[in-house]
């Protein structure tokens, strides 16, 4: 069960109508929307592809955009703890080297599904109709679905409890339930796309 007291008492620290605090949320929550909406827009129109005169290079300008508002979103996060004050009894040892042990998993999940999707397939390449050949099964894939989210919240994670911040806590939580979200709308669509393809692919 989950102790009611405590979560209040931890929440308690946390000032939600902070300017950082409010901005920090609003960038969470914008970046999936963002590359989701864009990605959407340019797989039912084609018109970053005609822009930048590849579909490729459209996905790696994309890329790149979503990185930068990666990290705006990580500075805005850390900026809001920093603000905020630091649960007492949480900044000792344990709880840093925990943060850290968070975040080197975290990192290695990240590291790991680049490396097995390579850019194009990192960054939405399937909506612009760069496919790839098969399913990546290979690790970090064979341990958890969608390891790049959930190794990027066990950062975020391991990055509060490195700082003993109930707000970086309360922020990290926002990260999971956004990229939940966004999962939600990312795996059918993107499932969608594939069964077209061998359903093209069947038809020759």
């Amino acid at each position: 069960q989950v102790d009611v007291a405590a979560m209040v008492r931890l929440f308690g620290y946390v000032d939600v109508t902070d300017t950082g605090f409010i901005v920090a949320v609003l960038s969470i929550a914008f970046n999936p929307l963002f590359w989701n909406v864009v990605a959407r827009w340019e797989h039912k129109t084609r018109a970053l592809s005609q822009v930048f005169g590849s579909p490729r290079a459209a996905c790696y300008c994309l890329g790149t955009v979503i990185l930068v508002l990666n990290c705006v979103r990580s500075h805005c996060f850390t900026e809001a703890m920093k603000s905020q004050p630091k649960l007492e009894g949480w900044d000792f040892h344990w709880t840093y080297y925990s943060g850290l042990a968070f975040s080197a998993v975290g990192t290695l999940f990240v590291i790991s599904s680049f490396l097995a999707l390579g850019f194009t397939g990192t960054f939405l390449g399937d909506y612009f109709g760069i496919l790839m050949e098969e399913k990546v099964t290979s690790f970090p894939f064979s341990i958890l679905d969608n390891p790049m989210y959930w190794g990027s919240t066990a950062i975020y994670l391991g990055w509060s409890l490195m700082h003993a911040s109930p707000a970086g806590l309360l922020l990290t939580a926002v990260v999971a339930i956004s990229y939940t979200i966004a999962v939600l709308y990312e795996g059918p669509f993107t499932e969608e796309i594939y069964r077209q393809k061998q359903k093209g692919m069947k038809s020759k």
